[in-house]
């Protein structure tokens, strides 16, 4: 289904999501980091480390855990936590990038080692203070080098692609999946220092050729994301050698590594997404789109809100909404421009005047007072709706009884059927 939807060309839906919102979605997904990793940050590791929604799967919500993670806070990933952020911020001092030896090594890999390395020696000397097997990554341990063939599990298509329910989820991942990855790039490609534009129907097509592939051997689907891809980025990585490198060390270390992995602190985890977080979500931001006016800020602003309180695509489709809402309001003002000196008036319609602009255009001509003289300029539109056209035909019929004085002008290259309709209306003929 991606790959159709790749070939079909819907990859340019992703430019028609309106700035604010891809703005907002970035700085809703670093609220929600922080929001979602404190708690992890503290050691209170009820819920799963990457539950985005509000509602969460442990019947908790993020507020509520918020809450219950400062009560029941776990003493040693507090303290892990709290130094691996503090070791985040502080390799982000200008001092310390001018240190090209320390520079060069990645502050995450530092703070997982150091944070595996004091729960080792906790457990050792104070076994009581260690952290449980709740509080660490949890990686299954294949019995063996051929025991990773047992993790593999290969679909039933003999069975499954008789069942309807098979179709419906699919069909049901496939757009979730794909409109997360379209959205996903438009922001990426914002964070981008050199402003690259990612190609999104070979980006579908390929995503999935990916999630084929991964089906076939049991894995999940997968999508583009912005926490991996921001973080790949403030990595430094420039190229998309970057993900494959990923793909390939994520790969070796589950199945070399499982027990190394297995001893790394969450908290230690949750540290690096909350300062991710923290880089997706600057006070400058807000600023930013609240200097832009209201009709960038109430987007931006919806976006973050409706996130934070349903999920990713619910919030999404919120703030788009909103943003189509300013768009169409925009548009009313921008295709009219009236302007009037004592009583007489001028009414130009420009650029395309599409049905939307019903309302404005007949309370515009409405409100004209009685015995004014006006002209209603039709020569800057390329493009008049018919129910527009009928509006303007209307008002020319009844503006006598109001003893107004109508002129209208059409351009020499006017469509036919608005000569046809507005001629009989053209009071000089110079009008055309």
């Amino acid at each position: 289904m991606q790959i159709l939807f790749g070939l079909l060309k819907t990859g340019i839906i992703g430019d028609f999501i309106p700035n604010a919102v891809i703005k907002g979605m970035l700085a809703a997904i670093g609220l929600l980091l922080i929001l979602k990793q404190v708690p992890h940050l503290l050691g209170y590791d009820t819920n799963i480390i990457g539950d985005e929604s509000f509602q969460q799967l442990d019947h908790e919500n993020t507020l509520s855990a918020l809450l219950n993670a400062i009560r029941h806070y776990h003493t040693t990933a507090t303290g892990i936590g709290i130094f691996s952020l503090f070791l985040l911020f502080l390799w982000e001092m200008p001092l310390i990038k001018r240190l090209p030896l320390i520079s060069r090594v990645p502050a995450p890999l530092v703070l997982v080692v150091i944070g595996s390395i004091a729960n080792c020696v906790i457990a050792a000397l104070l076994p009581t203070w260690a952290l449980e097997k709740g509080h660490l990554v949890e990686i299954p341990i294949a019995n063996g080098p051929l025991g990773l063939f047992d993790f593999l599990r290969f679909p039933d298509f003999k069975t499954g692609i008789k069942l309807w329910d098979v179709w419906i989820t699919a069909g049901t991942i496939a757009l979730i999946a794909s409109l997360e990855t379209l959205l996903s790039i438009e922001a990426v490609d914002k964070l981008d220092p050199l402003r690259r534009v990612t190609p999104t129907n070979r980006e579908l097509i390929a995503q999935g050729f990916g999630n084929i592939s991964s089906g076939m051997i049991g894995g999940l689907p997968l999508t583009s994301v912005i926490v991996r891809s921001s973080a790949n980025l403030q990595a430094g990585a420039a190229t998309k050698l970057s993900a494959m490198l990923h793909g390939a060390l994520l790969l070796a270390c589950v199945t070399l590594a499982p027990t190394l992995l297995n001893t790394i602190p969450l908290s230690a985890l949750a540290a690096v997404l909350v300062f991710t977080g923290y880089k997706l979500t600057k006070v400058r931001i807000f600023r930013e789109f609240f200097n832009k006016g209201w009709d960038q800020f109430t987007p931006f602003l919806g976006t973050i809100i409706g996130i934070l309180a349903t999920d990713l695509l619910i919030g999404l489709l919120f703030g788009i909404s909103i943003g189509l809402f300013f768009v169409i309001k925009t548009n009313f003002r921008s295709s009219v421009l009236v302007v009037h000196d004592e009583n007489r008036y001028l009414v130009r319609l420009r650029k395309d005047v599409s049905f939307l602009n019903k309302p404005i255009i007949k309370q515009t001509l409405e409100n004209i007072p009685p015995q004014a003289s006006l002209i209603i300029d039709l020569s800057p539109a390329d493009f008049i709706d018919h129910d527009v056209l009928e509006i303007i035909e209307g008002f020319l019929i009844h503006a006598h009884l109001k003893e107004i004085k109508v002129e209208v002008k059409l351009s020499l290259h006017a469509a036919p059927e608005i000569v046809a309709i507005m001629l009989p209306y053209l009071n000089k003929p110079n009008a055309l």
